[in-house]
């Protein structure tokens, strides 16, 4: 008995050991599977309980990513409510976010985001031609997303938007605001400021291309200017008047 209670505590200390110094780079696979590739971790140190390395939101192909620095802390005591939050800061700011994961979904209380307008392109290949400019900005309240789809709001300003096509720069300032009820989540753009004007709505369901329509209107000074650009992502439907329609 006393030799199969030795073994016992030296396996028990073995695994304890083994996850507590598992490596930051199976942090990655996760990932890689969770998103199907278009998240990764990349130059990854550390644990998987601490760590940092380079956050990367790459396009379909895999071959275009853009990246941000991460770093990562797990809090343990945490795990004795059946959940594991993290604490996560990006671009090494003071400021960090939690991240709940639990075995049936992902959760953010509240969290806030910054990206160059290239990763627009990333999210719909057919406006990796124009060459976009500006930041986007990203805020997430209260959200999960789990098996039943997606709970909570997130907000997404386009800044100082501009296109290298467009010789106005820039051309304005968008907001999209996503609101997730389950299975489906529903989308208003609006217009924060600039010369083009954007406005649309939209909703996509899980297991379903997303349908998204919008208008543009275009003042007479900035028409000249502005609609061979607009050709190339919209319909002319009147003068200084365009519509675009994603499925």
């Amino acid at each position: 008995m006393k030799r199969w209670g030795l073994a016992a505590v030296g396996l028990g200390t073995y695994l304890v050991v083994l996850v507590a110094t598992a490596p930051g780079t199976l942090v990655d696979a996760g990932l890689q599977r969770a998103s199907n590739g278009r998240l990764r971790l990349a130059q990854a140190q550390g644990t998987i309980w601490a760590g940092d390395g380079l956050i990367e939101i790459r396009d379909v192909s895999g071959r275009n990513a853009i990246a941000r620095d991460i770093s990562w802390r797990v809090l343990p005591q945490s795990l004795l409510r059946g959940r594991l939050v993290c604490e996560v800061a990006l671009d090494r700011a003071a400021r960090q976010f939690p991240v709940t994961i639990s075995f049936s979904q992902v959760e953010l209380a509240s969290a806030e985001l910054s990206f160059p307008a290239a990763v627009l392109a990333l999210a719909e290949p057919r406006l990796k031609p124009l060459r976009l400019s500006g930041d986007v900005l990203l805020h997430a309240t209260n959200l999960s997303i789990g098996r039943d789809g997606m709970h909570g709001n997130v907000t997404l300003q386009w800044r100082a938007a501009g296109s290298a096509f467009s010789p106005v720069s820039p051309i304005g300032s968008y907001e999209l605001r996503l609101d997730g009820q389950g299975n489906t989540v529903h989308a208003l753009l609006s217009t924060l400021q600039g010369p083009m004007q954007l406005d649309g709505s939209g909703s996509w369901t899980n297991g379903a291309n997303p349908e998204f329509h919008a208008t543009v209107r275009v003042p007479p000074q900035y028409q000249e200017q502005l609609t061979p650009l607009l050709r190339m992502i919209s319909v002319q439907r009147d003068e200084g008047s365009f519509e675009l329609q994603l499925k």
